[in-house]
């Protein structure tokens, strides 16, 4: 059964400063976490883990990122 959307989950670890994607699938098929150094590499991150979990045929159509926190996409 195709999901037409699934919302992952983002925070800043703490330790290394990376970000981190967290999904729970709603049934038994355990989630997806991943991470990336920045938003770029967490987003080619996540497309990845998505497509290894669900198959080609059955990728969701959108992804959708929830972020725990504002991100800071420029420090002075």
């Amino acid at each position: 059964m195709q999901m037409d959307e699934i919302t992952f989950e983002v925070s800043r670890d703490e330790e290394s400063g990376w970000l981190v994607a967290c999904w729970d699938a709603p049934d038994d098929r355990g989630g997806i976490s991943t991470q990336g150094e920045d938003l770029r590499n967490l987003q080619a991150q996540i497309i990845d883990a998505v497509a290894t979990h669900f198959g080609e045929d059955d990728v969701p159509r959108r992804l959708r990122l929830h972020f725990t926190s504002d991100p800071i996409l420029v420090s002075v």
